[in-house]
């Protein structure tokens, strides 16, 4: 019988095969082979009468993998950054999309607490209005975006149909509010909501373990997971950073030298399209920062 894993703890991993979930032990075999089921991974198992606990006794070939936290197969990646409170680095949210992007996933930009933006505010609204036209402006033509606000049914329906079918994660810095829309994505999973501090502006982690949720009866389940809030040294080489990047690979061709790597060289393509405005000066700089760190 073939599932998913859908929880593992202490030992025991959760497997959903149609509608029956089998609490299954995994076989020795798996050590031996320093091979460790994840959440997410697509498993054979053998289903034994009479006793709790079923054995995994194959785990299928992963389309991707990641160690902190420990989950396998994510098909779309649903990155979460906020308008204001915490208002987001630039930076930082473009290590998550590089990684969703190193990992071969969909991406859907989440652009949450919308609410708080107005542009006839004052202090914190007006601001917040301007980071809102901004991230649009940036990211608007690389991925999907999402404008999300309480209560907003249809920016949710828009959500749950970019991710229809699929197995999605969320990613973004703390205190975004990547929970709140868990929440509405799978209130049967009762996640209790961070709050979030005045003095930091940041979330606290309410997630204890990871856990793969359904969202429909159609194939959409959601990993509710207490990491992808931060960073290990990006695992690519130099020559494929570029590439992901969208904007910069769709010109990296172009350059005089096959190994330009856009930064001081001359008759660069990317930097002629960053001096037309059709490269944003923010992705640039994280492109910059990020290869300065894989050149260290």
């Amino acid at each position: 019988m073939r599932g998913t894993i859908i929880k593992g703890i202490a030992g025991f991993y959760f497997v959903k095969s149609g509608e029956t979930v089998y609490r299954c032990k995994a076989r020795g075999i798996f050590k031996e082979r320093g091979i460790k089921p994840a959440v997410g991974d697509q498993a054979d198992i053998e289903v034994i009468q009479g006793n709790d606990d079923s054995l995994i006794t194959e785990i299928l070939p992963r389309k991707n993998d990641f160690i902190r936290p420990f989950v396998a197969n994510v098909d779309c990646f649903i990155i979460v950054t906020a308008v204001a409170r915490p208002a987001p680095v630039l930076q930082t949210l473009d290590r998550f999309l590089v990684m969703a992007e190193k990992a071969d996933t969909d991406i859907v930009l989440c652009i949450n607490k919308c609410d708080l933006a107005d542009p006839e505010g004052k202090g914190v609204a007006r601001k917040a209005a301007g980071t809102l036209k901004m991230l649009k402006e940036i990211y608007g033509k690389l991925y999907p975006v999402v404008c999300m606000q309480p209560d907003n049914v249809e920016e949710m329906n828009t959500l749950k149909e970019l991710i229809r079918g699929k197995h999605a994660a969320l990613a973004g810095a703390s205190g975004v509010g990547k929970s709140t829309i868990l929440n509405s994505l799978i209130p049967q999973a009762m996640m209790e909501t961070g709050s979030i501090s005045e003095k930091s502006q940041r979330g606290r982690h309410t997630t204890r373990h990871t856990e793969l949720f359904a969202v429909d009866d159609i194939g959409t389940m959601i990993f509710d997971t207490p990491g992808f809030t931060s960073f290990e040294i990006l695992d690519a080489d130099q020559e494929e950073l570029q590439f992901l990047y969208p904007e910069i690979g769709r010109f990296a061709g172009s350059c005089k030298y096959d190994n330009c790597r856009h930064l001081e060289e001359p008759e660069c393509a990317v930097k002629a399209a960053l001096s037309r405005g059709e490269i944003s000066e923010s992705r640039y700089e994280s492109y910059r920062a990020q290869m300065e760190e894989l050149r260290k």
